[in-house]
């Protein structure tokens, strides 16, 4: 019947439609490939050899399971590591005992040694200057009467400061001058925040706190300074970055002139202080220094790269590692194979199920319809997250209770079309004489109607593939999907949420679902065209 179906000229002019759509048709072989290379993830992606020689004997682990004491004759029967067991004499010392591992060898489930990652071994200390701070009181009289933290902004000190006018270290706005007027006026004032530039050119946020009524007018009003840091520090000025080399051994080819002269004029007790905070940062984390010279204060950051998962794309791990020291690779080209099985699987069995019930409403029609329309329209109304999360705690997640529980909601929207579909075939001539011919009831509805009536099936086929992929990913995105640690994009969405900074961990599995998606709905367009019976239509 199948090869009747597909040398149907009918067949044949609709294949030739569905080309002419060429990035259908192209779609449909980039899907196809991809699928084709998941099959197989384990030849690609695998911390399993493909293939072992062992004293004069071959082994092909990845399709076979081999025990440790095959290699070892210690009687574990449990799965050796084979990186490991690469790095032991066995196989180090003896050219004859080899291993060849997949293209990837890093598994789905494997956890990255941290320390097979290479990376910089040189420390790098930031000195970045911290905004001044600092708080003055002012009279009626726009005069100074007490300062707080202001010597590194007006430039002196307070017994220096006091009593003279603001005015001759800078110009207020006419925002601060208006709120300042109407706190000593005790009128009520909301909080303003302007800024302001120096004499020596440097620029500071000044801001007044919001005012309420008070039963006497004030004596003095607080303005707060804040200092605008613009731009990036210039060394030797406003901070420097120093590297050091394992040692540590100040590497002064990177450095300029102002910045080394910088560092030469730090009082020795802070060089000290930072060089001691380097040799510390070789062997573990260390925390900030912070020190003021020179009327500014500054903070000091000493950094190294260390490895810590999430760990972004390097040599090996060209898509980056996940939280859990997993290679995003890998999970990715597995995730897809779990995505694309569990679309078809579902589509299948969708399509199976609500053509049957669409067909047998259509073709008997009467009472039996009306109340198998109405069972659906109620088994419709059920919450299917709520079924899912029910099922899923007293069965446990699975791949099969998902299928399962989304199976037995899926197949209702075809259904619908199919119903339609055998309600306007079943009365034709075509159908009507063969039962003058004396076809049963099932050879009538699967040998004659059903045939004519697939249309919306082929059509809506893909277009339910990308919503059961993207179900999925919503569903371990969720937490109510497969059980971990099960590949997954949903489940690597999930994990680019509690680490946003790691770019990687929702661009990889974003553009994967995203060109799936995208593949799949080019095909369904391609379907849609080439079962279309008006090609062209005028418009008059």
């Amino acid at each position: 019947m199948i090869e009747k179906f597909i040398r149907n000229p009918v067949t044949l002019k609709r294949w030739r439609r569905f080309k002419e759509v060429r990035r259908a048709y192209l779609s449909l072989w980039v899907l196809a490939i991809l699928y084709g290379l998941s099959l197989f993830s384990e030849f690609i992606c695998n911390d399993v050899p493909i293939f072992v020689r062992f004293n004069g004997r071959v082994y092909f682990p990845v399709v076979q399971f081999q025990p440790e004491d095959t290699f070892l004759k210690n009687g574990r029967n449990t799965r050796p590591d084979y990186k490991r067991l690469q790095r032991m004499p066995v196989f180090a010392e003896n050219p004859d005992n080899y291993m060849v591992f997949p293209p990837l060898p890093f598994g789905p489930y494997e956890s990255v040694d941290p320390d097979s990652i290479q990376v910089s071994e040189n420390v790098t200390v930031k000195v970045a200057p911290q905004p001044l701070i600092g708080m003055v009181d002012i009279t009626p009289a726009w005069r100074i009467r007490r300062t707080m933290s202001m010597d590194g902004i007006l430039g002196g000190d307070p017994p220096e400061v006091s009593g003279r006018d603001l005015g001759e270290y800078f110009d207020l706005p006419g925002g601060i001058r208006k709120g300042m007027e109407l706190r000593f006026e005790n009128r009520a004032a909301p909080r303003v925040t302007e800024t302001v530039r120096l004499k020596d050119g440097r620029r500071f946020d000044v801001s007044l706190s919001t005012f309420s009524p008070r039963a006497s007018p004030p004596v003095t009003v607080r303005l707060i300074f804040r200092e605008v840091v613009e731009g990036a520090p210039r060394a030797g000025h406003d901070g420097f970055e120093y590297l050091f080399a394992q040692g540590p051994v100040l590497l002064r080819q990177t450095l300029t002139d102002a910045a080394e002269a910088f560092w030469m004029r730090m009082p020795e007790a802070h060089r000290r202080a930072v060089l001691e905070l380097v040799k510390s940062r070789f062997f573990g984390p260390v925390d900030s220094y912070r020190f003021a010279f020179d009327g500014r204060r500054y903070k000091v950051e000493v950094a190294k790269d260390d490895v810590q998962f999430p760990y972004p794309p390097v040599a090996g791990h060209p898509m980056g590692i996940d939280g859990a020291g997993r290679d995003v690779a890998a999970r990715v080209l597995y995730g897809l194979r779990t995505s694309l099985s569990f679309g078809l699987l579902l589509v299948a069995c969708s399509m199976a199920i609500g053509i049957t019930a669409g067909a047998i409403q259509g073709f008997y029609g009467g009472l039996l319809d009306i109340s198998a329309q109405r069972l659906i329209e109620i088994w419709s109304a059920l919450p299917f997250l709520y079924v899912m999360i029910l099922m899923g705690s007293v069965y446990g997640r699975s791949f099969s209770l998902l299928l399962f529980c989304y199976g037995i909601f899926n197949w209702i929207g075809i259904s619908y079309y199919i119903r339609a579909e055998f309600l306007r075939l079943r009365k034709k001539p075509f159908v009507e004489a063969a039962r003058c011919m004396g076809g049963s009831s099932i050879r009538i509805i699967f040998r004659h109607i059903l045939p004519n009536s697939l249309v919306p099936v082929i059509t809506f086929f893909p277009f339910s593939l990308v919503g059961a992929i993207g179900a999925l990913a919503a569903l371990d995105y969720l937490g109510f999907g497969l059980p971990p640690p099960t590949p997954s994009w949903g489940e690597l969405l999930y994990q680019a949420q509690q680490y946003r900074w790691a770019w990687w961990l929702i661009l990889y599995p974003s553009l994967a679902l995203f060109g799936v998606m995208l593949f799949s709905v080019f095909v369904g367009e391609g379907f849609r065209n080439a079962y279309d019976p008006r090609r062209h239509s005028i418009l008059t």
